[in-house]
């Protein structure tokens, strides 16, 4: 009985640090997109920030669903120096590539935090959600890199 509380705990404390790192990430695409000069890319990230919210929604659902009602959503540390070090950085360069590059920073540590909810050993849904929101993140990753590639070789 205590292994398997000491399990949940191990999960909950997982899916926390998820939802602490989807509220940067949304917090971060939606400043973000309201910064873009270019119009697509600025309703991609605004999209973007709405999914992190539907994400970080879906986990807090399961989350009080096992009992968990005081869910924190401030965010991480890291995820609040990130954004002030990348706000300084593109008031100094104020340009479409400069604010890709913040985002592609903020995608590789929910990348980690997504990881390493992945070793956690989750109850099957929990994990099954976990590796969609996964995929999901991957892929807008991938697509944050290949803007900025983009928008280096045209600047």
């Amino acid at each position: 009985m205590a292994h398997e509380l000491a399990e949940l705990k191990e999960v909950e404390d997982s899916l926390q640090s998820v939802v602490n790192s989807l509220f940067d990430s949304q917090v971060s695409f939606r400043k973000l997109g309201e910064e873009m000069n270019d119009p697509l890319l600025k309703e991609i990230f605004l999209a973007e920030s709405m999914q992190r919210a539907r994400f970080r929604g879906d986990i807090e659902s399961v989350l009080h669903e096992e009992g968990v009602h005081d869910i924190t959503e401030t965010g991480t540390v890291a995820g609040t120096l990130r954004r002030a070090w990348g706000e300084v950085k593109s008031h100094i360069a104020r340009s479409d590539v400069t604010l890709v590059e913040r985002a592609e920073s903020s995608e590789d540590a929910i990348i980690k935090v997504y990881a390493e909810a992945l070793e956690t050993a989750s109850p099957f849904p929990v994990r099954q959600m976990i590796v969609s929101q996964y995929a999901s993140i991957n892929s807008t990753h991938d697509f944050v890199k290949s803007v900025r590639d983009l928008a280096r070789k045209a600047a």
